[in-house]
């Protein structure tokens, strides 16, 4: 059995702008198993933001199952019917075909009408290497240089990762910079904690990459695909307390 877990994260928009994972999903597609439970995030989130249950997920320690993809990600991913499906997979970077929780895994399922996000499971490997992929966060707010700079990044350009311990808004926070030292944005936030690790444990072993630069009108979200590889010599990733699910 093939089974893929993707978690839920939400931000609060009120004044702190934080962001809880909150919730995961675990999916055997092939045999039509999808599961989902609110995690112990979802409990910090109710006590230091006023989070509340989801639709469709009322009762917050509840186990949900379901022959089919939960809506609240299914409406996330692009219909294969769309006749720019093609061009869709292509911005992601995932060739001619993927099924919703590949797509998931990529794009973090952004949409303008609420403030919920997926990100995959980071797998950590035998040797304690691990890769990830995120679109660039925050190039928005960057400089006009950094802007302009974005627009000449090529496929395959190396990009270097710096900890960012005085952010303004969330205190720590992990910079994606051009190999002159251009700030061009971050990663995103519900990563942070365990990209943070990864990079004091591995001694400056990590890297990134720029995998696509997507023109526009491709959405803002999917601007700008990155590729990061590091290590953990004995986190295990999202093992934190916000992980543990409120139903075994």
């Amino acid at each position: 059995m093939l089974m893929n877990t993707l978690y839920l994260a939400w931000q609060d928009q009120g004044t702190s702008r934080q962001w809880f994972p909150i919730g995961r999903l675990d999916a055997d597609a092939e045999n039509s198993d999808y599961r989902f439970r609110y995690i112990v995030g979802a409990q910090r989130a109710e006590k230091e933001a006023r989070f509340g249950p989801i639709v469709g997920f009322p009762k917050i320690n509840q186990d949900y199952r379901s022959s089919e993809l939960f809506p609240i990600f299914q409406d996330r991913v692009l219909s294969p019917k769309r006749p720019d499906f093609g061009e869709y997979l292509r911005a992601l970077d995932l060739g001619d075909y993927a099924d919703p929780l590949q797509m998931l895994a990529v794009n973090g399922g952004r949409r303008m009408t609420d403030s919920f996000e997926v990100f995959p499971k980071l797998v950590k490997n035998d040797d304690g290497s691990f890769v990830c992929r995120f679109f660039l966060h925050g190039w928005r707010h960057a400089s006009e240089s950094a802007q302009a700079r974005i627009n000449s990044l090529e496929p395959g350009e190396p990009l270097y990762v710096a900890m960012e311990l005085t952010n303004p808004r969330n205190g720590l926070a992990v910079q994606i910079q051009t190999t002159d030292y251009q700030m061009l944005g971050w990663a995103p936030r519900y990563l942070v904690g365990n990209l943070t690790t990864a990079m004091a444990e591995s001694s400056g072993q990590y890297t990134a990459s720029v995998v696509r630069v997507n023109p526009v009108p491709t959405p803002a979200q999917e601007r700008v695909l990155v590729e990061m590889s590091s290590r953990w010599d004995k986190h295990e990733p999202m093992s934190g307390p916000d992980y543990r699910p409120l139903v075994e």
